[in-house]
């Protein structure tokens, strides 16, 4: 009986425990289907985030492409493009404090689905003035637009223009002056573009955030590197985009194009820049539906829900068991953070390692953000290149070269297993080595064209007197002309002259591009010239210009690549000279004063300095300054290299400063001095501690606006 109620009791035993391992047959069932639906979600998550990142970036880079067009279209000066490209950063800066704590506690799909919703309204706005502003018009004499009446270029007496003709002609100015308040439609483009940050501040910290929190832990970094892989694709697409576009005339659609009698190569020449920004406006339409089809929280991945880590976001997250102590740990967290905000303020500006580094990137960045921001406008004037080359120039070597720069340091970083001060010095040997490059451009630009009465007196020597003043001369005394006009022809003996009229011509021939003047008096008395007729539109450049091109876009390429080497080492620098827990507030900081301190101010005052260089300004149909038609091409050269050269400089002083404080940190004094006490908060440490892995450089190669200011 014993024997067989043991054999019952065990019996019974095993048919207790079958249930047991069915539920945890069940547990491990709904484990791995659980897995399967954080990664699905995820993944979806992360297709759409990068979407995003590519939109935000094309529509970002194509408003660079576009700087010059909007300057032509509106008649305003660079100075003012420079307010204009600015205004995307004070609309970032106006809500990214609201965004990043009341976004995370918020639906944040939504949150970034409605933020591109927003950033597609600013893009769509920014187009809006080409539908109201009416017709773009060029300044063009009245016989190349309209072969049925024949009109001398030169009126010696104003009894020689049929009295209709003025009339229709003070007529259409009078029209157009009821219409010019549509000048100041810029301001649209403005509030566009500041719709434009206000839409893109939650994509990045919400987004980067909601990866970080419900991806697999060992997966999160190489999300994060797919992300921002995507974001420098967006600006090869925004160029490219901004070279087609710029191929198409303005009123393209609205107008016979047979009629226009300017090509993409005058400086009159407007592209339909409007029309880039209705596809990129689609395209953020686009990217942010996925987003409102997204939970707004996702299954945790089970290695994060067993991990003991100690990792940032776990040391600061109340845990949910003790929800009966939420609010009093809540509020006394709150206060505890503020009695130590002040403190950590100082601890951080009180690191001087911290305050060097983020002085040299303030002072590099404002050269970074100038010289990409201008350098459409650069190879244009200097090099004679239509706007469309030059877009396409920039979108297909440069911003390849930048990407490859990137990836570059960060492998260089883990090949060699390159610590803090190893970092320090491949950043600074970077800088140094790209700006030396830099250097070298100088050399490369092109004379200024020979424009009469601007660049060149009207007998063939170098000017050296008030262009004002030296517009007109003998030969074109005995003409009714206006020296606002900007109506350049090609005389015979290669010379530019500002106007038919201001050349002297008596007569033309022929209708549009074709128009051909002849008996120009100017022309005439040149002391090479041979002929004295002239064709539409300016002479082209020196026959040395297509060479001098060729080595700009070498040396160029190569300096793209040599600063972009420096970036992933620089911000690894950053991340390491900081106490742990004062990181994440460092980086807000440092993203704050690249944002206030370079990427607001630095298109505006290079702007105004590139102002500086203008000979002939043009002029608006009422009165009034508009935007530049000429420049004079070697101070162009020597303001915006040297301008760039200059701040690269004392950007190179602070960064050998950081070097310097490291070393000496460093130094076997404070490595004994340090083995009893805390280590600085730079201090070297071991081999293994400065390894760097392959996830932590694929965290680190975000710096503020990356995609857009390449």
């Amino acid at each position: 009986m014993e024997i067989s109620s043991k054999e019952h009791t065990h019996f019974f035993s095993n048919n207790t425990i079958m249930p047991v391992d069915r539920s945890s047959f069940k547990s491990e069932s709904s484990a791995s289907k659980e897995k399967q639906s954080c990664c699905g979600g995820i993944k979806i998550f992360l297709g759409a985030l990068s979407f995003v990142y590519f939109a935000k970036a094309l529509s970002g880079s194509y408003l660079k492409s576009t700087i010059t067009q909007i300057e032509r279209r509106f008649d305003i000066p660079s100075s003012l493009v420079g307010v204009i490209d600015g205004s995307f950063e004070i609309g970032n800066l106006l809500i990214i404090i609201l965004v990043s704590y009341f976004g995370a506690k918020l639906h944040r799909p939504r949150i970034i689905g409605a933020g591109c919703l927003i950033m597609s309204a600013g893009t769509f706005l920014i187009a809006m003035p080409q539908f109201f502003m009416g017709r773009y018009r060029y300044e063009r004499f009245s016989s190349t637009i309209n072969s049925t009446v024949s009109l001398s270029p030169c009126l010696q007496d104003k009894s020689q223009t049929p009295l209709s003709a003025l009339e229709k002609s003070q007529a259409k100015i009078n029209a157009g002056c009821e219409k010019e308040a549509g000048s100041s439609m810029w301001i649209y483009v403005l509030l566009g573009n500041l719709l434009r940050g206000i839409g893109e501040t939650p994509i990045q910290p919400l987004g980067i955030a909601y990866i970080d929190d419900y991806a697999v832990e060992e997966n999160a970094a190489l999300y994060i590197g797919c992300v921002q892989t995507v974001a420098i694709i967006g600006p090869i697409f925004g160029f490219l985009l901004g070279s087609l576009c710029a191929k198409l005339y303005v009123d393209i659609g609205f107008v016979d194009l047979d009629s226009v009698t300017i090509s993409p190569k005058d400086v009159q020449w407007v592209g339909a820049w409007w029309l880039g920004y209705l596809i990129a406006g689609v395209i953020s339409v686009l990217a942010g539906i996925p987003f409102w089809f997204l939970p707004k929280h996702l299954p945790k991945p089970q290695s994060r829900k067993d991990s003991s880590s100690s990792s940032e976001h776990s040391k600061f997250i109340i845990e949910e068991s003790k929800d009966q102590h939420t609010s009093y740990w809540q509020q006394a967290k709150l206060a505890e953070m503020a009695k130590d905000f002040l403190p950590s303020l100082k601890n951080l500006f009180g690191n001087p390692v911290y305050i060097l580094y983020l002085c040299a990137s303030i002072i590099q960045f404002n050269s970074l953000i100038g010289m990409v921001t201008y350098k459409p406008k650069y190879i244009e004037q200097q090099y004679g290149q239509t706007s469309s080359k030059t877009n396409f120039v920039i979108g297909l070597i440069n911003i390849p070269a930048v990407a490859f720069g990137i990836f570059s340091g960060g492998l260089i970083m883990k090949k060699f297993g390159i610590g803090v001060l190893g970092a320090a010095k491949l950043s600074l040997g970077s800088s140094f080595f790209g700006y030396l490059l830099l250097l070298s451009l100088f050399a490369m630009g092109c004379e200024n064209s020979d424009v009469a009465g601007l660049t060149v007196s009207y007998h063939g020597t170098k000017m050296m007197t008030d262009y004002e003043e030296a517009l007109f001369s003998e030969c074109n005394s005995g003409c009714s002309c206006s020296q606002d006009d900007w109506d350049p022809i090609c005389g015979g003996n290669g010379v530019t002259y500002v106007s038919a009229c201001l050349a002297g011509c008596r007569a033309s021939n022929g209708s549009g591009k074709s128009t051909v003047f002849f008996n120009c008096s100017c022309v005439g008395t040149f002391e090479s010239s041979q002929s004295s007729s002239a064709v539409v539109g300016p002479c082209q450049k020196g026959n040395e210009c297509p060479k001098m091109f060729l080595y700009f876009l070498v040396i160029s390429v190569i300096t793209s690549y040599t600063l972009s080497v420096g970036g992933t080492p620089g911000y690894i620098l950053l991340l390491r000279c900081i106490k742990p827990h004062l990181k994440s507030f460092a980086l807000g900081i440092y993203t704050l004063a690249i944002r206030v301190l370079a990427g607001i101010p630095a298109p505006v005052y290079f702007g105004v300095a590139i102002d500086t260089t203008c000979l002939k300004w043009g002029s608006k149909r009422c009165g009034g300054r508009g935007a530049c038609r000429l420049y004079d091409s070697s101070a162009l050269r020597y303001v915006y290299l040297g301008l760039t050269l200059v701040l690269g400089t004392v950007s190179i002083f602070f960064s050998v400063a950081v070097l310097w404080v490291l070393r000496k940190r460093s130094s076997p004094r404070d490595e004994t001095l340090s083995a009893n006490g805390e280590r600085g908060a730079c201090g070297t440490k071991s081999r293994k501690d400065n390894f760097v892995n392959s996830d932590q450089l694929i965290q680190s190669t975000y710096w503020p606006e990356k995609e857009t200011r390449l």
